[in-house]
């Protein structure tokens, strides 16, 4: 990708902590804060439907127990995964991928779906979230961004819809990262804020990929990285980075 489509600031699960994470109502505090980018989890149900949750299981972010991918999409649709954040949010059910979609199509938004598989169904997760994310965005010019930490997810999206842009989400820079990535054909790099260094950015720019940051909510490391140069911010506080006043 020559020409980088995505803003440089992103909304980390929504609207990081100040809503219920990956819900539409999450979405919509982040874009009235200003953001046109959003990050997400997305796994899949029991019957194959992909839904937004970063944990395995329920009990954290919902009324709801066991393993959010064990069970029928009919039942997580019927669960409250909002009032654990604030009586605000109370009700706010879980969301879908398709329902992310329609909310950032209609509105022009931009979309990093991170593949986050339910353990044991990392190929089948990453080829059912690629071929959904390729039906969805069929129509639009700006495709979402597929990422994961999980080398095998994107090994199936990659097989499954080549076309889609997709980065390798990293903790650590272990021997062999950018080989990895390269293989993975991947346009981007999201690691830990912390491990990106002069030497680390150049290394991946050589290799032709983006360089993006999680979870990046202090001013002093949103600093160093725009002097770094890297190409994205994926942050919680959206109510202290204002993308407007901010570099994109």
């Amino acid at each position: 990708m020559k020409q980088w489509p995505y803003p440089h600031w992103v909304a980390h699960r929504g609207a990081g902590k100040l809503a219920p994470e990956n819900t539409l109502a999450a979405f919509r505090l982040g874009a009235a804060h200003g953001y046109r980018m959003f990050e997400c989890d997305a796994k899949l149900s029991a019957d194959g439907v992909p839904f937004l949750m970063h944990d395995a299981t329920l009990e954290r972010t919902t009324s709801g127990q066991g393993i959010g991918g064990h069970l029928p999409w009919s039942d997580l649709a019927l669960l409250d995964a909002g009032s654990w954040h604030s009586r605000t949010f109370a009700g706010e059910p879980l969301a879908t991928l398709e329902g992310a979609a329609r909310f950032c199509l209609a509105n022009d938004y931009r979309l990093n779906i991170e593949i986050k598989p339910t353990p044991g169904s990392e190929r089948e997760t990453g080829q059912v979230v690629a071929w959904h994310a390729a039906r969805l965005w069929q129509d639009a010019a700006i495709p979402p961004l597929l990422t994961s930490f999980q080398v095998e997810a994107l090994e199936s999206a990659a097989a499954t819809q080549p076309d889609l842009p997709r980065g390798l989400l990293l903790d650590t820079m272990s021997e062999g990262w950018l080989e990895t990535a390269r293989r993975l054909g991947c346009v981007a790099i999201v690691c830990n804020h912390a491990l990106w260094s002069a030497a680390t950015v150049a290394k991946a720019r050589a290799a032709g990929m983006r360089t993006l940051s999680y979870t990046v909510n202090d001013d002093w490391a949103a600093q160093r990285l725009l002097a770094l140069g890297t190409d994205g911010i994926i942050t919680d506080r959206i109510d202290l980075f204002s993308p407007a006043s901010r570099p994109e």
